[in-house]
C-alpha cells in the first residue's frame, strides 16, 4: 500500500490545499485557499457566481499588496518570487480562480492562486507561504465587506430578473439609460466623460424599476455617420449576453443569452453544412453540403449564420463594416446586370429568419439602404444619441419597387461528427499536443483552429477551458458518430455543477491555471471550424 500524504495545511480554520500548477513546474505550485463561510458572514442560500466573483476582485487587491512588499526590480520574478491571481474582465462568470465548496457539510470560499517560489532561497520562499500569505489572508477575512457583496448580490438579482422578462416579453435586448456604452483604451471599463445613454421617448421601456431603450424581436436597424457610435451600440449588445460588475458602465446592458455577433470569415474551414438559403449554387460542388478548408468571405458569413441557427441562437448581431458587402445586398442595377448570381443576399432572408425560424437581427448599416424597407425599427446614432427614425425611413422607402418574395427556405439542420480524427493526439504520435496561442489559434492534434473570428469569447482563460473541455470529449469518446450538440451541453452541465476545473490537466505546462465557463455557442464555433473533422448531415427524422 502507497501512502499519499495529504497536501492540505491548516492555518487554525483555514485549509491550503498545495498541488502542482504543470508537471514542469515545481518552483511554481498551485494553491487553493478555502475559508469557512461562518468566518466571513456568509449566507449558504445566496448566488455562488456573484459571491465567487465579488471575493476574486477582492482578493485581487491584496495579491497586490503582497507582490508590492516582496518587488524588486532588478530581479525577474523567478528570482525574487511572485504572488499571481486571476484578474477577471468586468464579466460575472463561473471560474475556477474562486469558487465555493461543501467539505463535510461545511461550506467553504475557495480562492485559487499559483506561487513563483524564489529560486535557491528556502528562507524567502518559506515566510511567502508559512508567514506572509496566511497573515495577507486573515487581512481579506478582517476586510471583507459584506454592504459591498450584498450591492454585488442586488445587482445579479435585477440583472437575472431583467433577463428572465426579456424571456417572457417580445424584446430581444435591453439598455438601461444611463448606461456609458464607450470604453477605455484597454477596453477595461468606461471611457471617462462619455455621454451617459439616453433611450428616445418612443422605444424606451420599463422593466423592474429601471428606464431604458427597449429592442423588440424582429429586425432593427442601427443607422448613423461616421463615429456616431452606432458600432459602440452594438459592441455593447454583444457583451450583454452576460451579466457585468458593479462600476462597469454596462450593467444594465442585458441582451438574449443566445445571441452571436456575426461577421464574414474568409479563410475559415467549413464542413459539410448547407448554405443554400444563401448560396445557391458553387462551382464544381455542392451548396447543400458545402466544405472548404478556405472559404470567401460571402460563403463564410453563410456558413457563420447557419451553424448559430443550427446552435439555438436567436439573435444575430451583424455590423457591415465586418461583413461581405454581395453577402449582404445586391441593389436593383446589379441585379439587372448579373443575370446569374448564386448569392441571395441577406436582405432576402433576414425578414425570414425571424418569421421562419423565430431569430431577430441587430444590424449596424451606414452605407446601404436596403435593409431599411425590412426593417421593424430603424435607431438613428447621431453623436452617441439615439433616435427612433423608423416612419421618417419608411417614408423613404415608400416609392421603392416591390421585390418578389422568394420562396422560405429550410433552417434545420442536424450534424454529427466521426471520430477517426477528433483527437488530442496528433496521428503517429504518442503525446498529446493542446496549446491556445495569443496570435488567435487554438491547437489540438493535427488541428491549427483559427478563433480570431469569435467575437462572443471573453478572455483567454475562457479559450482554455473551451480547450480543455473539447480535448476531454476527445479523448473520453467512444462512440464513433457524436451528436456534438448533446455532448457538449452534458460536459457544460459536469462543470457548471462540480465546478470549472474539473476539465483542467496539469499535462500541458503552456497554459495558465485559470479558466471561465464558456457558452455552448463559442465550443461548437471553435469544433466547427476544425479541417480534418468529418461531420455529416442527419434528416431530423435520423437523430433520435
Amino acid at each position: 500500500m502507497i501512502y499519499e500524504p495529504d497536501p492540505t495545511y491548516w492555518n487554525n480554520d483555514v485549509a491550503y490545499y498545495i498541488e502542482r500548477t504543470h508537471k514542469l513546474t515545481l518552483d511554481k505550485p498551485c494553491i487553493t485557499i478555502k475559508i469557512p463561510f461562518d468566518r466571513l458572514g456568509l449566507d449558504e442560500n445566496r448566488d455562488q457566481v456573484a459571491l465567487s466573483d465579488f471575493a476574486l476582485r477582492e482578493w485581487g487587491n491584496h495579491i497586490r499588496t503582497l507582490n508590492e512588499l516582496i518587488y524588486n526590480r532588478s530581479r525577474p520574478d523567478k528570482e525574487n518570487g511572485a504572488y499571481y491571481c486571476f484578474r477577471p474582465t468586468n464579466v460575472v462568470l463561473q471560474r475556477n480562480a474562486s469558487f465555493v465548496e461543501v467539505i463535510s457539510e461545511e461550506w467553504y470560499l475557495c480562492l485559487m492562486i499559483t506561487v513563483q517560489l524564489p529560486f535557491r532561497n528556502n528562507d524567502k520562499a518559506m515566510r511567502m507561504l508559512c508567514k506572509m500569505l496566511p497573515k495577507e489572508v486573515e487581512k481579506f477575512i478582517a476586510t471583507f465587506d459584506l454592504i459591498q457583496l450584498n450591492a454585488a448580490y442586488g445587482l445579479v438579482k435585477k440583472q437575472n430578473r431583467i433577463r428572465e422578462w426579456l424571456k417572457s416579453s417580445d424584446y430581444c435586448a435591453f439598455i438601461a439609460n444611463g448606461s456609458i456604452l464607450p470604453r477605455n483604451k484597454d477596453n477595461s471599463g468606461p471611457l471617462e466623460g462619455a455621454l451617459p445613454f439616453t433611450s428616445p421617448e418612443d422605444v424606451e421601456v420599463e422593466i423592474c424599476g429601471l428606464r431604458g431603450m427597449g429592442i423588440k424581436q424582429g429586425v432593427t436597424v442601427i443607422t448613423g455617420g461616421g463615429y456616431s457610435g452606432k458600432s459602440t451600440l452594438l459592441d455593447a449588445l454583444n457583451s450583454g449576453i452576460y451579466n457585468h460588475s458593479i462600476g462597469d458602465g454596462r450593467e444594465f446592458v442585458i441582451t438574449d443569452q443566445s445571441a452571436m455577433e456575426i461577421s464574414a470569415e474568409e479563410g475559415r474551414s467549413i464542413k459539410n453544412i448547407n448554405i443554400t438559403p444563401f448560396i445557391k449554387w458553387i462551382p464544381n460542388g455542392s451548396a447543400e453540403q458545402f466544405s472548404t478548408d478556405y472559404a470567401s468571405g460571402s460563403t463564410s458569413q453563410a456558413g457563420n449564420i447557419m451553424e448559430a441557427v443550427n446552435v439555438g441562437c436567436k439573435l444575430l448581431l451583424i455590423d457591415e463594416d465586418r461583413s461581405a458587402t454581395n453577402f449582404m445586398i445586391q441593389d436593383i442595377k446589379m441585379r439587372s446586370l448579373i443575370k446569374h448570381e448564386p448569392i441571395t443576399p441577406f436582405t432576402e432572408r433576414v425578414r425570414e429568419l425571424y418569421e421562419a425560424a423565430h431569430v431577430s437581427s441587430v444590424l449596424v448599416i451606414g452605407g446601404s439602404g436596403e435593409f431599411l424597407a425590412v426593417a421593424d425599427q430603424i435607431i438613428l446614432m447621431d453623436n452617441f444619441v439615439p433616435k427612433n427614425v423608423t416612419q421618417e425611413a419608411k417614408k423613404l422607402c415608400e416609392h421603392d419597387k416591390p421585390r418578389e418574395r422568394i420562396p422560405f427556405t429550410k433552417w434545420e439542420i442536424e450534424r454529427k461528427i466521426t471520430t477517426d480524427h477528433f483527437s488530442s493526439y496528433p496521428q503517429g504520435s504518442g503525446t498529446e499536443k493542446l496549446m491556445v496561442s495569443t496570435m488567435g489559434y487554438m491547437m489540438i492534434g493535427d488541428e491549427q483552429i483559427d478563433i480570431r473570428g469569435l467575437y462572443n469569447i471573453t478572455s483567454h482563460a475562457q479559450l482554455a477551458a473551451i480547450a480543455f473541455l473539447i480535448r476531454k470529449i476527445a479523448v473520453r469518446n467512444q462512440d464513433r458518430l457524436i451528436f456534438l450538440h448533446e455532448k457538449i451541453k452534458k460536459a457544460l452541465e459536469d462543470m457548471e455543477r462540480e465546478g470549472v476545473d474539473i476539465v483542467f490537466s496539469s499535462f500541458f505546462p503552456d497554459f495558465d491555471r485559470w479558466l471561465e465557463l464558456p457558452r455552448i455557442n463559442e465550443v461548437l464555433a471553435v469544433i466547427n471550424r476544425m479541417k480534418h473533422l468529418n461531420f455529416i448531415q442527419l434528416d431530423s427524422s435520423e437523430h433520435l
